[in-house]
C-alpha cells in the first residue's frame, strides 16, 4: 500500500514493508528542475543564434537561374553582366527611382525582363503573384487592368486574331500605355479596347516561357532535330503523331524558341521581346511600334552597344547581354527520382508521351567548351505539332498555324504555376487532358492516360513534377 505524508517544507512517502523513508526535499527538488529548464532554454537560444548551416548542393547541377557547369572566367563574367541588366527596371528615360533603364513604353506589357521570367528564379516563368498588377499605374499612370489579368494569375501577354477590317493581325497589343505617367509628361495615347476584343473573341494569350537551357537549345544542330524527328517512325505513326519544325523565313534554318517556335536564337528572342514586351527600341528593333507626337522621348534605337566603354562587358548592349545571360543559364536539375517516380517514368514512355516529349538531344561542336557535345535533357523534340481545336489561338507564326505549338521543354517543370500557352492550367493532369482535344496529335496518348489507373497516373504525375 502507499501512503503519503506532507508539511509545507517536506514530503514522505512509506512504502509498505519497508523500514526506512525515502525523504525528498520540495524547494531543492523545484530548485533543480527550474536549473535544467533554464539551461534548456538557453541551450535552445544559442541553438537559433547560430547560422543556419548552408544547404545541400544540388545533386545535378546548379540550381534554377545559375550559370551552366564549365563556363570560362570570361563567360561568367557576360553572364554576371547580363543577369544585372536582366533584372533591370525601365522607365521612359531612366530618370524615375529605381528605374534607371530607359526607353519604357510608349506601350508596354511590364518593365522588366525578371518581371516575366521570374519562377522559380531570374530566367524562369511567370511568378505566384502577377506584377502587371503594380505597374499599371507606377508612376501616376492611369492605365485599367484588364478582366483576364489576375493579381494570382499569370503575365500574359495578348494577341489580337483579326483586324477590324477581318483580315488576320497576330500582333501582341499592349496591355499599357505610359500616358499620366510622372516622367512622361504630355503623352495621351489610350489603351487598347480589350474588352471588345474579349467579347468579340478576337484575343489570344501567351504566358512567358522559361529561358533556362537556352544555349544548349541553341547549340541542337538542325540535323539533330530533324533526325529524331523522323526516328520511332511506326510508332508515332501509330499514334497518329506527325510533327514538323518551324522555319526562318530567310535563311530556312530550323527555329526553336517561343510557344510556336518563331525564334532563330536567345539574341533574337531578346531583341523582339525587349521591343515589343517593354517598348524599348534596340538594335534588332530600331523603331517605335506607336510613333505618336508627344509620346516619344528618346533618340533611338534606345538600346545600343557603347563604343565609348572601357571593358567589353560594359559595351554590350542591353539584348547583347540578355542573350549571354540566357545562353549560359543552367537548366534546372531534376529530383532523385522516389520508387513511384520510376514508375511514372515507365508510364510517360509507354503511353507514348516520349515521343514528342524526347528526354535528350545532343548539341554539337559549339563555339563554348560548356555547350559544346552535351547531352541536353529538355524532354521536347523542339519540332511544332498540331495540338487540335481545343488549344487553337488563330494565330500564324511562320509555319506554325493555329493549332500548332512547339514541345514544350518539361526540365523544370516541378518549378512551373501555370500550365500551357496561356496559362489556363493550374496543374499537371488539367495540361495532359487538354492535349487530347478534336484533331490533336496527342489524342491516342491521352486516351492512354485516361485508361490508366488511379496510381498509375500519380506514378506519371510525381515523375513529372520530379523535372
Amino acid at each position: 500500500m502507499l501512503h503519503k505524508s506532507a508539511d509545507s517544507v517536506n514530503m514522505s512517502f512509506t512504502l509498505s514493508g519497508c523500514n526506512e523513508y525515502m525523504v525528498i526535499d520540495i524547494r531543492r527538488f523545484l530548485l533543480i528542475f527550474f536549473l535544467l529548464i533554464w539551461a534548456g532554454l538557453l541551450a535552445a537560444s544559442a541553438a537559433l543564434a547560430q547560422p543556419a548551416p548552408p544547404p545541400p548542393p544540388p545533386p545535378n547541377g546548379p540550381p534554377a537561374g545559375g550559370v551552366i557547369q564549365g563556363v570560362t572566367a570570361s563567360e561568367l563574367a557576360y553572364f554576371t553582366e547580363g543577369a544585372a541588366r536582366f533584372r533591370e527596371v525601365d522607365s521612359v528615360s531612366g530618370t524615375q527611382p529605381g528605374a534607371t533603364g530607359s526607353g519604357l513604353g510608349p506601350r508596354f506589357n511590364l518593365n522588366s525582363c525578371v518581371g516575366c521570367h521570374a519562377q522559380p528564379g531570374p530566367g524562369g516563368s511567370s511568378p505566384r503573384v502577377n506584377p502587371q498588377i503594380a505597374v499599371a499605374t507606377l508612376f501616376g499612370a492611369q492605365n485599367t487592368i484588364p478582366a483576364f489579368i489576375q493579381q494570382n494569375g499569370p503575365v500574359r501577354v495578348v494577341r489580337f486574331q483579326r483586324n477590324p477590317d477581318g483580315t488576320p493581325d497576330g500582333g501582341v497589343h499592349n496591355l499599357f500605355v505610359i500616358s499620366g505617367r510622372s516622367d512622361a509628361a504630355g503623352c495621351k495615347i489610350p489603351q487598347p479596347d480589350f474588352a471588345t476584343a474579349v467579347a468579340q473573341n478576337n484575343t489570344s494569350f501567351r504566358i512567358p516561357t522559361p529561358l533556362f537551357g537556352a544555349g544548349l537549345v541553341e547549340s541542337i544542330p538542325d540535323e539533330a532535330i530533324l533526325a529524331n524527328l523522323a526516328a520511332n517512325g511506326a510508332v508515332k505513326a501509330a499514334l497518329g503523331i506527325s510533327g514538323r519544325v518551324n522555319r526562318n523565313g530567310n535563311d530556312g534554318t530550323v527555329t526553336r524558341y517561343g510557344w510556336k517556335a518563331q525564334n532563330k536564337s536567345p539574341l533574337m528572342f531578346a531583341g523582339e521581346a525587349y521591343n515589343v514586351e517593354q517598348g524599348v527600341t534596340n538594335e534588332l528593333f530600331p523603331t517605335e511600334r506607336d510613333e505618336t507626337p508627344g509620346c516619344v522621348f528618346n533618340a533611338t534605337p534606345e538600346d545600343y552597344t557603347n563604343l565609348t566603354a572601357t571593358t567589353t562587358t560594359a559595351a554590350m548592349s542591353d539584348i547583347v547581354a540578355f542573350a549571354q545571360f540566357m545562353r549560359y543559364l543552367a537548366p534546372p536539375p531534376p529530383a532523385q527520382l522516389n520508387a513511384s517516380a520510376q514508375r511514372g517514368s515507365q508510364v510517360f514512355a509507354q503511353i507514348g508521351c516520349i515521343q514528342c516529349h524526347t528526354q535528350t538531344l545532343q548539341t554539337g561542336n559549339a563555339g563554348s567548351a560548356a555547350l559544346s557535345n552535351k547531352a541536353v535533357e529538355l524532354f521536347s523534340d523542339l519540332a511544332i505539332h498540331n495540338m487540335g481545336q481545343g488549344l487553337n489561338d488563330g494565330v500564324t507564326q511562320g509555319l506554325a498555324q493555329g493549332t500548332d505549338w512547339r514541345t514544350a521543354p518539361l526540365w523544370g517543370l516541378s518549378t512551373r504555376l501555370f500550365f500551357l500557352h496561356d496559362g489556363r492550367a493550374s496543374d499537371i493532369p488539367t495540361a495532359i487532358e487538354a492535349h487530347g482535344s478534336t484533331g490533336s496529335e496527342a489524342t491516342q496518348v491521352v486516351n492512354g492516360y485516361n485508361g490508366l489507373t488511379v496510381q498509375q497516373k500519380q506514378d506519371l504525375v510525381n515523375f513529372l513534377q520530379s523535372l
